[in-house]
């Protein structure tokens, strides 16, 4: 009993949470507009009238791009915590661990720059 009695506002939070979550969806669905027509499957892009096909080929480069993006962002992350460690007082094998690091993603990207990775190529047509 005494249990239930402290885990109260942890029910009461779930609850609300889970309405305030609900909420928008059934609002939404019960004031949209609902209309059928030729128009209502067509791809609708800032109200211009779609031409041509949508299945246009992307350069390899748009991916490589898009790949080291991911991974220098997922490494930069990890940077933040490491940093905030440091107002702590944190040990001195940390900042040299952490200077290592970083001279591992500064020879990834010099690497990268010497394959040519960041030179875009364009098509002249």
């Amino acid at each position: 009993m005494d249990t239930q009695i402290q885990f109260f506002p942890v029910f009461v939070f779930i609850i609300v949470a889970i309405l305030f979550t609900l909420m928008p969806v059934v609002i939404a669905y019960l004031l949209s507009p609902r209309t059928k027509g030729d128009k209502t499957f067509v791809t609708y892009e800032c109200g211009i009238e779609p031409f041509g096909s949508a299945w246009v080929r992307y350069s390899s480069h748009y991916y490589i791009y898009a790949l080291i993006f991911i991974a220098f962002d997922v490494d930069i992350l990890y940077l933040f915590p490491a940093a905030l460690s440091y107002t702590r007082g944190a040990k001195s094998y940390e900042f040299w661990s952490l200077l290592v690091f970083m001279l591992i993603l500064g020879l990834a990207i010099l690497y990268a720059w010497g394959k040519g990775v960041f030179a875009w190529k364009r098509k002249v047509q």
